[in-house]
């Protein structure tokens, strides 16, 4: 073992002896302890006393938070939990040579991240976390449409609409849904046709993106409704991804909207089943779109 990573597992083994020791574990996640991850709980990491020693570095998208850990989602489907902690480096690109320093409120859901970790035991722990300013701003522009809550349907409806038609100038060249079953997120075959038919759609437009949001019926908690969207919204990016042939650069930040913009009524059968959707976006920035 290196000097340098002597000396990173020396600081990590003091950094993350709240993650590892059990009072702190049972303190930081009071109610559910568990993330859930394709329909199976992923429970706390058991304890250990192992020295860290240098781990993969995973690139991905930020599926799931609960406290101190995230669960990412690599371009190949594969789910990793890391935890993170007060020595975590978390680092925004502002420019070719500077990088703005952050705190874990910036580990947003749907944000895309490279993460250098350390392995403990089984456990993941990042020891520096990178992303891109841009994504973060389009993250927190999509955290805002939903800030005052699912209750107030109305507002978020009317926050999500003007994202749309205005995030960073796009304007929306098509929209493709695809329909779930009841607390499902698994695509049907009709829906993977139909997906890989909308990134056709948007890869024979010039300067296409597509924008992912997902979406639930009104049955169910917010935060049980606000979970199950995000994982409507991240399978379908997957599928995008590996079996349409869609390039992750040209796809902006996936979200889930839970129950916020029903495309039909909420008290009909018929119409829950309309709003169980991924909404599949091809968007093209006002100031490429005819060019």
């Amino acid at each position: 073992m290196s000097t340098t990573i002597q000396k990173s597992a020396i600081g990590f083994l003091m950094a993350t002896a709240a993650i590892l020791a059990p009072a702190s574990l049972s303190a930081q996640n009071q109610g559910d302890p568990n993330i859930i991850v394709d329909g199976q709980q992923m429970a706390e990491p058991e304890v250990t006393n192992v020295a860290p020693v240098k781990g993969p570095e995973i690139k991905g998208i930020i599926a799931a938070r609960q406290g101190d850990r995230i669960q990412v989602i690599a371009d190949d489907g594969s789910s990793s939990i890391i935890s993170f902690n007060e020595s975590t480096k978390i680092r925004a690109s502002k420019g070719l040579f500077s990088r703005a320093k952050l705190d874990g409120n910036a580990l947003l859901n749907g944000l895309p991240v490279t993460i250098k970790t350390m392995q403990a035991g089984d456990q993941l722990i990042a020891s520096q976390i990178n992303l891109r300013n841009a994504d973060l701003k389009t993250a927190n522009m999509i955290r805002t449409g939903t800030a005052q809550g699912f209750a107030e349907q109305t507002a978020a409806t009317a926050a999500l609409r003007g994202r749309m038609g205005d995030i960073d100038q796009y304007n929306i060249k098509g929209t493709t849904n695809v329909n779930f079953d009841v607390n499902k997120w698994n695509l049907t075959e009709q829906g993977k046709a139909d997906l890989c038919a909308a990134a056709a759609q948007a890869e024979s437009m010039d300067n296409a993106f597509l924008l992912v949001v997902g979406y639930t019926d009104a049955d169910g908690s917010d935060d049980y409704n606000q979970e199950l969207s995000e994982k409507r919204a991240s399978r379908v990016v997957n599928h995008l991804q590996q079996a349409c042939g869609w390039k992750p650069y040209r796809m902006l930040t996936p979200t889930g909207m839970s129950e916020a913009d029903p495309l039909a009524d909420n008290s009909t059968p018929e119409g829950k089943a309309q709003n169980r959707r991924v909404a599949v976006n091809i968007l093209v920035s006002k100031g490429l779109d005819g060019l």
